[in-house]
């Protein structure tokens, strides 16, 4: 048999795809289901059969057949598999791993903190002193996150600094490589007089009415600890960590992806974490980053479904599914979404890279409950071969029957749209004169 999943992961899938212990293993004979890594191949559909061939045959044109791959899998029961136990180029399937790796460390509910002091005392509008900004890790600290900071400051009455702008810890702003080129894009963002157009554009997405802060800063940037001294401003709190993996893979954000991998450890964690999590072989999953960027970055389709469903184990304790940190067709609307056709309500993760294209997902269906997918594809067709995913998986739900989404996979509205929760005045917490 094939050795894939720990028990536990295996438990999730028989009641995500309906085939409850209950019904299964009424009086306890059936002890292999709680044997690691067992896996129940299904009876073979001649429909479902032939729109597999079908497919893999209108593939032939487009790249080797060594260059396609195939696994699915309805709770423990495997529904087809080629090439499925085989590390390929994944692409930003990648961002899977790092995506379970951050759950694994990190509550969906955590949010990075950013702290800003004063080193001297502020009179009539002014800081008669330095602006310290000290990061704690924040990686979607973009515009819109400088601009409700500026205008945190400027309600607090703070209008200039005499000083300059000091930047410590692990502070990002617009995923800057350093510390120095974030602390220069945070002055810029603090005031409006100074905004470049990338500013202006984000202030635009934010809701109308939304000031403009007005904060100079006499000084320069300066890169350095902690001032021994300071008055502790404001704190300042990220989305959380769900909110920002669902747009790490909306919209498949390779800086955003690496910067999250950093902070677990490096892509080296991310794949020891992911394998043992998902209860995959080692050798399954091979990485050289976070994101996804470069064809060394292999993993087989066994182990991208094994990961998905890890996922979804670990964000349900909290009331959330796989749809709340990855895109949803007929809900999100945006990012990776823009021009597939996939079934309604199926949760996925796209991968395009050079002749690579890659998804991965699960799928609600009628007959089979939730389906859970990887394809990987090589060939020079890019838009060919996602579409002919689409029509695959569309094949195959028009076979298996429609359903309506269980709530296991649908994304709470919190998760859909996630970008216009950027800049939200809400996250900041004035401690001064608090």
């Amino acid at each position: 048999m094939l050795e894939l999943f720990s028990s536990g992961v295996m438990s999730v899938w028989l009641d995500m795809a309906g085939l409850h212990r209950s019904k299964l293993d009424a009086d306890k004979r059936l002890s292999w289901l709680d044997t690691p890594g067992f896996v129940v191949p299904a009876q073979p559909e001649p429909a479902t059969t032939a729109t597999l061939t079908q497919y893999l045959k209108d593939l032939a044109s487009k790249g080797p057949s060594t260059g396609q791959a195939v696994w699915m899998q309805s709770g423990a029961v495997l529904l087809a598999n080629k090439q499925g136990t085989t590390p390929l180029p994944a692409a930003s399937l990648t961002k899977i791993a790092t995506t379970l790796a951050a759950l694994a460390i990190w509550q969906p509910s955590h949010q990075f903190e950013t702290l800003v002091s004063a080193t001297g005392p502020i009179k009539n509008g002014v800081l008669q002193g330095d602006l310290v900004v000290s990061g704690r890790g924040n990686p979607v600290f973009l515009w819109e996150e400088a601009i409700a900071l500026g205008n945190a400051l400027n309600r607090m009455g703070i209008r200039r600094v005499t000083g300059n702008l000091i930047v410590s810890g692990n502070f990002a702003m617009n995923y800057a490589p350093t510390l120095a080129e974030s602390g220069q894009l945070l002055k810029l963002g603090l005031n409006a007089k100074t905004w470049p157009r990338g500013v202006s554009f984000a202030h635009r997405s934010m809701p109308p009415g939304t000031p403009k802060p007005q904060l100079q800063i006499a000084g320069n940037v300066i890169v350095a600890p902690d001032p021994t001294k300071t008055q502790l401003l404001l704190r300042h709190r990220s989305l959380p960590l769900a909110q920002i993996l669902k747009i790490v893979n909306v919209y498949s954000d390779n800086k955003l992806s690496q910067q999250i991998a950093d902070l677990v450890g490096g892509h080296q964690v991310v794949a020891n974490k992911a394998a043992a999590i998902a209860g995959f072989p080692r050798q399954e999953i091979q990485l050289i980053n976070g994101s996804g960027l470069g064809v060394e970055n292999r993993i087989s389709p066994r182990a991208a479904c094994a990961m998905l469903v890890a996922i979804q184990r670990k964000l349900q304790p909290y009331g959330l599914n796989i749809g709340d940190v990855f895109p949803v067709s007929g809900s999100d609307r945006t990012g990776t979404m823009i021009h597939r056709q996939i079934p309604v309500a199926t949760a996925i993760k796209t991968g395009t890279l050079r002749d690579v294209s890659a998804l991965a997902g699960v799928m609600p269906t009628r007959d089979r409950g939730l389906v859970w997918f990887t394809i990987i594809n090589r060939g020079g067709d890019i838009v060919g071969l996602r579409a002919e995913q689409d029509r695959f998986l569309q094949k195959l739900v028009q076979h298996w029957g429609a359903t309506p989404p269980p709530t296991t996979i649908v994304p709470h509205a919190s998760s859909v749209n996630v970008r216009s929760h950027l800049g939200d005045a809400k996250r900041i917490e004035v401690v001064f004169g608090g």
